[in-house]
């Protein structure tokens, strides 16, 4: 007999089949794109803000995100798996040491911010400094040859 965890995993499994996830953390300034249905007609509205809270629950995971709309604070509480979710995009990645960030409530303005997290691509960021190393070595070679040409 299976394990109500396993029957979650196997949900979560053919949920994913259809659709990807972007793995986010709290903190993270995210854009949720959720679907709603007004009488007949259905459309898509995005809703950005910070993920202030993640609940990993298998399939009964959720996720809270924060806005400021007209000075109000609006929050807003997503189901991960929810077949209304049409996409989640990162915006941009927050520094934070908290996995709840309800402290955040009570903050307004600039006490408010989240520092942004930088990634260093490794591959990259070696291949500039190849570049700039080059490219200086030959500009050095061109000034030495230019003070030559000036002494004669």
């Amino acid at each position: 007999m299976k394990n109500i965890e396993d029957i979650n995993k196997e949900e979560i499994k053919k949920l994913l089949a259809n659709k990807s996830i972007t793995d986010f953390n709290p903190g993270d300034t995210v854009k949720v794109n959720v679907r709603i249905i007004e009488g007949k007609k259905q459309r898509i509205q995005a809703y950005e803000g910070v993920c202030i809270a993640k609940k990993n629950r298998g399939i009964n995971s959720a996720f809270t995100v924060r806005k400021i709309s007209f000075g109000e604070g609006v929050e807003r509480v997503f189901q991960l798996y929810s077949p209304n979710l049409e996409s989640i995009e990162l915006i941009r990645s927050g520094k934070v040491r908290r996995a709840k960030l309800y402290y955040l409530r009570d903050r307004k303005g600039k006490s408010a911010r989240i520092n942004e997290k930088i990634k260093k691509k490794i591959g990259l960021d070696i291949a500039k400094k190849e570049d700039s190393v080059k490219i200086e070595a030959s500009t050095t070679e061109k000034s030495q040859d230019k003070k030559e040409d000036l002494k004669k």
